[in-house]
């Protein structure tokens, strides 16, 4: 039996480690939410766990299946970064497996924006006379899943921007030749970020001109689905991008197409970056990287359509060359990489 309660102080502690736990899964669980779980008797953790894999099983699975004495849990409090499904997806509902071991309480950092669950979990647990509590750390929470409810709420991919410029402001030379703008840390880290995004787009300028392979190489972790915009289907079949390596999407206006794991895909003439986000949506891919060039990068500014940019600002200078696009909002966090200032800035929109 459980004999203190816990304090607003340790309910703080305990869906902290959750928060922490639930970062582990960045990069690998993408379209579902990044999920931590602690379940904690008489003060002490008696099991945790986070949501591994996508298709694999959930935070709440995870913690309970690590409780070595499971006669505990009905006198035990479980915390949990978001709300526990309460539908069949890929694996069970989570708030019956809770229900079923008679937890006692259930603390809740936010509640699911998806449709499927949004409440109706909560309501399940409180139904079987579990106490529920949310809220806490949820504004972190919503953060750490950003991707998730952006996706939920707004209809289309989280939004990343990054470019790289010269310390007088250029993001390429006039003849599209950037090489090496950042250092060598930076773009290990841009690597990183790779790793953590669901897709990664570029223009037919950069993909013409820098012969990008859009992949994962210094860091460990999955390729983001490639993309590249091509609209009269002029880019050499030559490049990394049609090497049919990874997954790639070329939109175009000409035709539809699959080769491998090649796919040319059919817009309206005229199409927007609305019709690729939306395409985007529909296939349920959570989050968008955008590297460039500096046209497209404008357009999503100008747009609106986006929702965080990461800037490296190097240490050499062009004199001349084509002018690294402007953010309308000032940075809200900066640090130095060796010499690079990297700046984060993020749409409030």
């Amino acid at each position: 039996m459980e004999k203190n309660r816990l304090t607003p102080a340790q309910d703080l502690l305990f869906m902290r480690r959750a928060l922490d736990l639930a970062s582990l899964g960045q990069g690998k669980v993408s379209p579902n939410p990044l999920v931590g779980c602690v379940i904690v008797h008489n003060g002490l953790v008696i099991g945790e766990g986070y949501h591994e894999q996508y298709g694999q099983a959930h935070a709440e699975v995870n913690a309970i299946a690590r409780v070595n004495d499971k006669e505990l849990l009905p006198f035990s409090t479980l915390y949990v970064t978001l709300e526990p499904c309460a539908h069949h997806g890929k694996t069970p509902p989570c708030a019956d497996l809770v229900v079923r071991h008679q937890l006692k309480r259930v603390v809740i950092g936010a509640v699911d924006s998806n449709p499927l669950v949004g409440g109706k979990g909560i309501t399940k647990l409180e139904k079987a006379g579990i106490r529920v509590e949310t809220g806490i750390l949820e504004k972190e929470i919503r953060y750490q899943n950003r991707r998730f409810f952006t996706q939920m709420e707004k209809g289309r991919p989280f939004i990343l921007l990054k470019w790289a410029q010269t310390r007088d402001g250029f993001i390429a030379r006039s003849n599209y030749d950037s090489k090496w703008i950042s250092n060598p840390l930076s773009r290990q880290l841009v690597h990183r970020w790779r790793a953590e995004e669901s897709s990664i787009l570029v223009g037919t300028n950069t993909a013409h001109y820098d012969n990008p392979q859009l992949t994962v190489r210094d860091w460990t972790g999955k390729n983001p689905l490639r993309l590249v915009i091509d609209r009269q289907l002029r880019l050499s079949p030559s490049l990394k991008l049609f090497d049919d390596s990874q997954p790639t999407l070329i939109y175009n206006q000409k035709q539809d197409k699959i080769t491998g794991q090649t796919q040319w895909v059919r817009l309206d003439p005229g199409f927007t970056l609305k019709s690729i986000l939306e395409d985007l949506h529909q296939r349920n891919i959570q989050s968008l990287m955008v590297e460039g060039g500096a046209a497209l990068l404008r357009d999503f500014i100008g747009q609106g359509l986006w929702d965080e940019a990461r800037v490296f600002t190097g240490t050499s200078r062009f004199g001349l060359g084509i002018p690294a696009p402007m953010l309308p909002v000032y940075p809200t966090e900066q640090i130095m990489l060796d010499q690079d200032l990297l700046q984060t800035y993020t749409n409030h929109e």
